[in-house]
């Protein structure tokens, strides 16, 4: 009988050790979505999209990289709402893989899906390193596993570039949980010349760094972007100072604020022949703001200020909870939400709850991403995408769900950061 159950143990043990091995679940990680592509290939035909990339943002940015055909480049041509690094690569990517001249939209969509996997993967192993160092190595390699089965990330990689945001983002934790400020000041510079959002960084680095650190942090990220920027709108004149304005010329969309200007839209700037105007890189497409910016401005980072002083937490774990604090305060802040923006708080989520209740919140916030879009808003083509009828009632019960997730979690996260560890006493 002895025996027995010891060969027993021993089965089971073999089997939990698959469990166990990170590089079998980095090759199912890789396989799974490699296997999507060849099954679900991107195609377009004429205005209808098919395959991963179907209902995402690829196509319209292949248009826009396909501009370059005609002599029309980013920044110097047209402006572009987002910083430098994303839109040099749709325009190098929409060149490499044209077919006789001709823009090749299935091998466009499939090497920016393919570069996207390599983010992700970068974005897996971050993950797990991070939550090792915070929970301990077997939490870590769970939160792995989690990450893995999650639709949203394996969703929005064929959809657009968030991935590469969260990449940086994570990148730049990672250098700060492990005290290697300068290479998470170049990850914070990088990230925020691929998107602004990793440059939040910034913030944490001040609360959980003496002021010399913290000014050396600053120096090395907003010297490598400032750098950046200057020379391209040196090089660009109007067309890149429009570029660096135009995300915050955005009517509202999706979000509270939206509802309160009458906004029932997704986050559109218009026919990319208004980029052609660098006027209309401030223009808002929709209704005005009834709370004027300035005022969300001055009460968030009130608010932002506020969490900011009376936090108490100075371990990683606080470092990772003070950084998905200061991400949600911007995303209640800002007059916009895009349910890409999961990519970047479903790790952070995991990382700061990493129990049940955590992936049931990531769950939850995935389930209302998809319905939000693309169930709601693809039965908008009767209304020129905008949201109506009895469309409407589901669509704000949605946006205020979302928004009081996010509320919820900002406080929770506020009451740990209130408490002291040990170590911090």
């Amino acid at each position: 009988m002895s025996v027995h159950s010891g060969s027993e143990g021993e089965i089971r043990s073999g089997r939990l050790a698959l469990l166990r091995d990170f590089r079998l679940l980095v090759y199912l990680f890789i396989a799974f979505r490699l296997l999507l592509l060849i099954v679900y290939q991107p195609i377009l035909m004429g205005d209808t999209e098919r395959g991963v990339s179907a209902g995402g943002d690829l196509s319209y940015f292949h248009g826009l990289g396909a501009l370059a055909d005609r002599g029309l480049l980013p920044f110097r041509d047209y402006w572009s709402e987002f910083p430098p690094i994303w839109p040099a690569m749709y325009v190098l990517v929409a060149q490499i893989t044209e077919s006789g001249g001709q823009p090749n939209y299935t091998a466009f969509a499939s090497v920016m899906g393919l570069i996207m996997l390599a983010f992700d993967t970068g974005n897996l192993i971050l993950l797990r390193r991070i939550g090792e160092r915070l929970h301990g190595r077997d939490t870590g390699l769970a939160l792995a596993w989690i990450y893995a089965v999650l639709l949203a990330p394996a969703v929005f990689l064929w959809w657009t570039f968030e991935t590469m945001v969260a990449f940086w983002l994570l990148l730049g934790l990672w250098g700060l949980v492990r005290e290697q400020d300068g290479r998470s000041a170049l990850a914070a510079a990088v990230g925020g010349l691929t998107k602004f959002v990793p440059l939040i960084l910034l913030g944490v680095v001040w609360r959980f760094r003496d002021w010399r650190s913290a000014l050396r942090y600053t120096g090395i990220a907003l010297g490598v972007f400032a750098l950046v920027y200057l020379g391209l709108i040196a090089a660009t004149g109007q067309m890149g100072a429009a570029s660096l304005v135009a995300q915050f010329g955005k009517s509202s969309y999706s979000t509270v604020w939206a509802l309160i200007d009458g906004n029932y839209t997704t986050g559109v700037f218009g026919p990319v022949e208004s980029r052609l105007d660098p006027a209309a890189a401030t223009v808002p497409v929709g209704n005005p703001a009834v709370i004027p910016s300035w005022l969300r401005l001055v009460v968030f980072g009130g608010i932002g200020l506020f969490a900011f002083w009376r936090t108490r937490r100075r371990d990683a774990q606080g470092v990772v909870a003070f950084t998905l604090l200061t991400l949600l305060i911007f995303f209640l802040w800002a007059q916009g939400w895009s349910p890409q923006w999961l990519v970047l708080l479903i790790p952070l989520i995991l990382l700061c709850f990493p129990e049940r209740g955590g992936v049931l919140i990531v769950l939850l916030l995935s389930l209302i991403a998809f319905t939000e879009y693309p169930l709601l808003f693809i039965r908008t083509g009767d209304t020129g995408g905008v949201i109506a009828g009895p469309l409407r009632t589901p669509f704000v019960v949605l946006v205020l769900v979302r928004t009081a997730i996010l509320a919820g979690l900002a406080f929770v996260l506020y009451r740990r950061l209130r408490a002291p560890t040990v170590e911090d006493r």
